[in-house]
């Protein structure tokens, strides 16, 4: 799994853009990140992204494989994860990227009924 793979991933979904944050390629949805890629961060060897997951998923997806699924340092204490890319299925990493994407877009109100 590779940046490339990441990216494509990531650009198509509607709304995307990628910045560079804190040096690593970030990626954004109505002005808020939703995907962080990290290449060995602080030398941590790690070539991951780091994501947001539905509230309370962080906890066991981490006990469950902590060799994948990591506590990032900045964003985990707001329930993101960090996934290890090697080995990773595509389809799994577009699982979460997808679903990161949904918990970050911005909703659309509903027009407001008119009174009359």
């Amino acid at each position: 799994m590779t940046l490339d793979t990441v990216r494509r991933l990531c650009l198509a979904l509607p709304g995307t853009e990628e910045r560079l944050s804190h040096g690593e390629p970030t990626f954004f949805t109505g002005g808020k990140v939703f995907v962080m890629f990290a290449n060995n961060h602080h030398g941590d060897g790690r070539v991951a992204v780091w994501l947001p997951v539905p509230s309370g998923l962080q906890p066991g997806l981490i006990a469950g494989d902590p060799e994948r699924y990591f506590h990032p340092p900045y964003v985990g204490v707001r329930g993101w994860v960090g996934i290890v890319l090697a080995g990773l299925g595509e389809g799994t990493l577009a699982h979460h990227i997808g679903t990161a994407h949904e918990l970050v877009t911005p909703r659309k109100k509903p027009p407001r009924a008119k009174r009359g």
